[in-house]
């Protein structure tokens, strides 16, 4: 067939409108690297037998399509949603897509798995790619049958031909890599020719999951693996001063001990003897920097940074004030931290769930005295279960990889829930200072809020080597921009400020859900909704009339129409609302709750979000569900205490998370889509439904809460 003439070749005109050219000029680098590296560059992480595209896209001569993104699934849903734009612009079986995470690659500018940008930056690149792949099929198949490329359809995975001739995927996937030119347009559908996308649709991964199918970072088959564990400091950051192995290298099955910087890891053939021997260790243990801190002084410490308070507006006749207090929070996922690692001489393997791979190529590299060439390390990203920013940071792996190397052993490490809870990291506690000047006629002439939070650690960066290394050198600087970025009034309040205050403090940090918007836009909502009592203004009315975002205002007016804002409720039982805009996207909640018996019930909760185009409502249906519950969990209930530098709860247990029978039955979301847009999601719903529930609380009892959680006595 090569010398088989080609058919009359189509030039395809391409528009390109400047919404357009911004979107591309943002996936540029994904694209241009896709371009230029693709068959080789993806070669060798696709079966040997399949046709590569690009740096995305693989087929398979089966018809199945490889799919590799540059993001790890964390039980988000990505996988799915990024199957389904594949399977849509390729017409193409939802089910013939497989997905997989890319390995740490400097190819991929920005590996990073978190602050909401999976979907808002991949979408357009990945429907480019497939869009492409669909082209160069059809390009294929007009040489091959010695038609125009035109006159071909696509459906269900095959290129069809007017005269009934048809040819599936993969039967035409080696031509296809070879078009240089594509003779049909190269270009995405419009969203209105969707017909997957934008459906609610079950995951991809569905029947893993729930049969245990799914293999997560400890079910890897590696049999020539040591079970590992490590005993650690009973303060955070503490070091061994001295120890003794010889009890635990007598215990059978225990294969080695190996010291640690923060602790003495015991390697054994399973885990039962690597835990029995780690209890057997006897430690001499030097307290950890925070070992002088505990809840109370940590608040004065914070409340002593406050600034000055600054002069209120002319004209102003009332000042409004406010103070919140948020706790420490563990990220508490389900799946505890660990790690896979071998290493063999000036080489090392990891496997682990990990949210910035190459951050984590880049921290084993320098812990194995590499740091100049830490392509040495392969980081082999695993589906994760949950992670919430605990997993930008790779402790485990580190750990593992030095002991992989000590013992020259496989290694396969477990951190204990124990371990993850009270030598993890942590989002930062707060104190906030928030003022209303009112003025004649119930105005407010201007606002001002103070945010004192320890400096958030950013020092994996954004996914990408220049702003991991800028937030190393200046941790401050990282966080006050991220929080200039992220933080705004949408309001019009007059004279509005809002300030970070930092505070330097010897407690590991890492990004939580919503990061910044879990304090400073709770705070915010609460506050205002209080200012609005004292107004004597109904609180859905007075955010319609200041609210600066239509995206706002549609979600505010939907919650208050699906949730019956308003409605007659008896003594005791209240309505709360609030809402929030980020990530490009907008949400409100409307959330119920009972105070009449011993502890307060949520029981309805209304949620609506703008995200643009929503690929998969079922998902955004279910992460919104998911945040609701998060911050119901931490706004009655779940937080840490540090006890002389020591973290008191160490499980679920005493970490007090919402429990099924605590969760509200009735959860409904209602989509509003304002544009084509592809918006974040999983950030998104955590502030206003911790929000909307104090607020709700405060209608509910009279009383609005400033201390979080709610349900904790503080002793």
């Amino acid at each position: 067939m090569a010398d088989t003439p080609k058919p009359d070749t189509t030039f395809v005109e391409v528009h390109i409108d400047r919404r357009r050219l911004l979107t591309w000029m943002v996936a540029a680098p994904t694209l241009v690297i896709a371009a230029r590296l693709g068959p080789e560059a993806a070669a060798a992480q696709t079966a040997a037998d399949a046709a590569t595209f690009d740096l995305f896209l693989a087929l398979h001569p089966d018809g199945r399509i490889a799919l590799t993104m540059p993001r790890t699934e964390t039980g988000q849903g990505i996988s799915t949603g990024m199957a389904m734009l594949v399977a849509e612009e390729l017409d193409a079986n939802l089910s013939s897509v497989d997905v997989r995470s890319a390995d740490a690659d400097p190819r991929w500018l920005v590996q990073l798995t978190g602050l909401s940008t999976t979907m808002r930056y991949l979408a357009d690149p990945a429907r480019a790619a497939a869009a492409c792949a669909r082209a160069r099929l059809i390009t294929a198949a007009a040489h091959r049958w010695h038609l125009p490329a035109s006159s071909l359809t696509t459906a269900q995975g095959e290129v069809l031909a007017p005269d009934g001739r048809r040819a599936g995927y993969g039967t035409l996937a080696h031509e296809a890599a070879q078009v240089l030119i594509p003779e049909v347009s190269p270009r995405p559908k419009s969203p209105s020719a969707y017909t997957l996308v934008g459906q609610p649709t079950g995951r991809v991964d569905a029947r893993a999951l729930v049969t245990g199918a799914a293999r997560f970072t400890l079910d890897l088959s590696h049999p020539e693996a040591v079970c590992t564990v490590v005993a650690r400091p009973p303060t955070l950051r503490g070091t061994v001063r001295s120890y003794d192995a010889s009890a635990a290298l007598a215990l059978p099955g225990v294969v080695g001990v190996v010291p640690l910087p923060h602790g003495v890891a015991v390697a054994a053939d399973n885990f039962a003897q690597a835990l029995a021997a780690r209890d057997a260790l006897k430690i001499s243990w030097q307290p950890g920097p925070a070992a002088g801190l505990s809840d109370a002084n940590i608040r004065a410490t914070l409340e002593a940074r406050l600034g000055p308070r600054p002069l209120p507006p002319l004209f102003t006749t009332r000042t409004l004030e406010a103070r919140f207090d948020f706790p420490y929070l563990a990220h508490a996922p389900l799946e505890t931290q660990d790690c896979v690692a071998r290493v063999v001489g000036d080489s090392a393997e990891v496997w682990l769930g990990a949210q910035d791979p190459q951050f984590t190529q880049r921290e084993v590299a320098t812990a194995l005295g590499w740091a100049l060439t830490p392509g040495r390390v392969q980081v082999h990203p695993q589906r994760a279960g949950g992670a919430f920013g605990r997993r930008f940071f790779s402790e485990p792996a580190i750990e593992a990889a030095l002991v992989s190397r000590a013992l020259g052993r496989t290694v396969r490490l477990m951190w204990t829930r124990n371990d993850d809870m009270r030598q993890g990291r942590y989002r930062p506690a707060s104190h906030h200072r928030l003022l209303a000047w009112v003025g004649p006629g119930g105005v407010v002439l201007g606002y001002n809020h103070q945010a004192v939070i320890p400096t958030l650690d950013l020092s994996h960066g954004f996914g990408d080597l220049a702003t991991s290394l800028g937030s190393g050198l200046s941790p401050e600087l990282a966080s006050e921009a991220f929080f200039l970025l992220t933080q705004q009034v949408p309001y019009r309040l007059g004279l509005v400020s809002q300030q970070l205050l930092q505070v330097s403090l010897p407690i590991p940090t890492a990004s939580f859900r919503s990061v910044y918007s879990s304090q400073v836009v709770v705070a915010n909502e609460v506050f205002l909704d209080e200012v609005a009592r004292e107004l004597g203004v109904d609180a859905v009315q007075w955010r319609r009339s200041r609210l600066t975002s239509s995206r706002l205002l549609a979600v505010l007016d939907t919650v208050a129409r699906e949730g019956q804002w308003g409605r007659a409720l008896p003594p005791g039982v209240a309505q709360g609302v609030a809402v929030h805009e980020e990530w490009n996207s907008a949400v409100a909640h409307l959330v119920e709750v009972d105070t009449r018996g011993p502890t307060p019930r949520v029981t309805r909760v209304t949620v609506a979000a703008d995200v643009g185009l929503p690929i998969n409502p079922r998902s955004v249906e279910a992460q919104l569900q998911g945040a609701t519950v998060d911050a119901f969990s931490t706004t009655l209930s779940a937080g840490l205490h540090l006890d002389a530098g020591a973290v008191r709860e160490g499980s679920y247990a005493d970490y007090k998370w919402l429990r099924m029978r605590d969760t509200p039955a009735d959860i409904r979301v209602h989509l509003v889509r304002s544009d084509e847009r592809v918006g974040g999601v999983g950030e998104l719903g955590y502030p206003t439904a911790a929000a909307a529930l104090s607020n709700a609380l405060a209608r509910a009892t009279g009383v609005m809460p400033t201390r979080f959680p709610i349900l904790d006595s503080g002793a």
